[in-house]
């Protein structure tokens, strides 16, 4: 599976000293991951998978908080 591969690489990546056009594309680099992660789920039904796209989704939102500031 090169998709689990890949969105494995993308939970590893560090995420410091990024500008905000890096932020933006790894934001969507992350949705893209969780979508294509939902599709492969829906069959499967793999809890892997499913924790994969929790820690997946919680660094996306950690990126989100850094590009539109804390409220």
């Amino acid at each position: 599976m090169e998709l689990i591969v890949e969105a494995q690489d993308f939970e590893q990546a560090s995420m410091s000293n990024m500008s905000t056009s890096d932020r933006v594309s790894a934001s969507r680099e992350a949705k893209r991951l969780i979508l294509a992660l939902n599709e492969v789920y829906k069959t499967s039904k793999d809890e892997e998978i499913m924790d994969l796209m929790k820690r997946l989704t919680a660094k996306k939102k950690k990126i989100e908080i850094r590009l539109k500031g804390r409220p």
